[in-house]
């Protein structure tokens, strides 16, 4: 195996030119952890802002990118012995963009034979997301209507893709025609160029005033009160990021008088106990869906680990469909 791994390093925080190949030992599995010898890295947002130097890892993590890997367990600490050989994809705290990275027993999910190494590193980060916030945080039930922004990110497509399985109508914002054509040949019921039409306007007409029961927002700042005047009575808003701002001014006498509820979550510095119960959820109501082929996620671009700045450019650029993957 050799003492040194190629990995993705983030050497002054700036643009995709930031990210720069170099040469670090192989890490070591702790207890309840295990070496992955990676074959795919997925990139999510979350690597892009560490990037820039705004989403630092939460304490203990690897400072090298990457939030969720596909691979074959090739090492294993103490207690974890049980999955040596095994093809795995996981959830990480970081350093998903190198060779080899650890990666905790309690976020492993077992790869099925249909599923290749790209397709699985694409699963664990927008899985472990959609399933918290749209459907545990925001209670989203079968019969009901969501309505979900960036309807082509990774986020977006996996949520269309949830919502078809588990009996909901789902909505989605996209910044092209091109792209509300993507999102609908993905299962999309409805689907708004934001660009073009007032998105608040179009969800009123397309469900006869009544409103969405939930929505997944991934965008915050001046979208939020007008994401609450989509909501039907009763109607859940989830926040999960906030690319145009942390902050909103909202009615509260709305919210009130609606009986709206406004939650969201983070992720990465969630304790592995509640990672390990998201893990054991999705294992026992989505994972069947994965190993039947009924589940698989919208796919984008592979890039090699040492083009990663060129898959950061094209996440930041914004004509993905789905998700962009490193193979190292």
């Amino acid at each position: 195996m050799g003492e040194m791994m190629r990995a993705i390093e983030i050497e002054t925080p700036g643009g995709p030119e930031a990210l720069k190949l170099a040469q670090r030992p192989i890490p070591q599995p702790g207890p309840r952890e295990v070496l992955v010898k990676v074959a795919a890295a997925g990139v999510n947002r979350p690597d892009v802002l560490q990037r820039m130097g705004a989403y630092p890892p939460p304490p203990g993590a690897s400072d090298i990118p990457g939030l969720e890997i596909a691979g074959e367990v090739v090492g294993a600490g103490l207690g974890a012995s049980e999955w040596m050989g095994r093809r795995i994809c996981a959830l990480v705290a970081g350093g998903g963009y190198a060779e080899y990275c650890t990666a905790p027993v309690e976020t492993l999910l077992e790869i099925p034979e249909i599923l290749s190494f790209q397709e699985a590193a694409a699963l664990p980060e927008t899985l472990f997301t959609v399933w918290t916030n749209l459907f545990e945080r925001g209670f989203a039930a079968d019969g009901e209507i969501a309505l979900v922004h960036g309807g082509t990110s990774g986020i977006g497509t996996m949520a269309i893709k949830l919502a078809n399985l588990f009996g909901l109508q789902i909505i989605v914002t996209c910044g092209s025609e091109e792209k509300c054509e993507a999102a609908l040949d993905l299962g999309a019921d409805q689907a708004i160029n934001y660009k073009t039409e007032d998105f608040v306007d179009r969800v009123k007409d397309m469900t006869e005033g009544r409103g969405v029961d939930v929505v997944l927002d991934m965008v915050g700042g001046d979208y939020v009160p007008r994401n609450l005047d989509c909501l039907a009575n009763g109607g859940r808003h989830v926040s999960i990021a906030f690319q145009r701002g942390a902050e909103a001014s909202i009615n509260v006498m709305q919210i009130m008088r609606r009986r709206l509820i406004l939650t969201g979550s983070t992720l990465r510095p969630r304790g592995l106990d509640y990672k390990q119960m998201v893990r054991d959820t999705i294992r026992e109501t989505v994972w069947p869906f994965v190993e039947g082929n009924r589940l698989k996620p919208a796919m984008d671009e592979c890039f090699p680990l040492d083009e990663a700045a060129k898959a950061h450019a094209r996440m930041e650029a914004g004509d993905h469909v789905g998700k962009i993957v490193l193979t190292p």
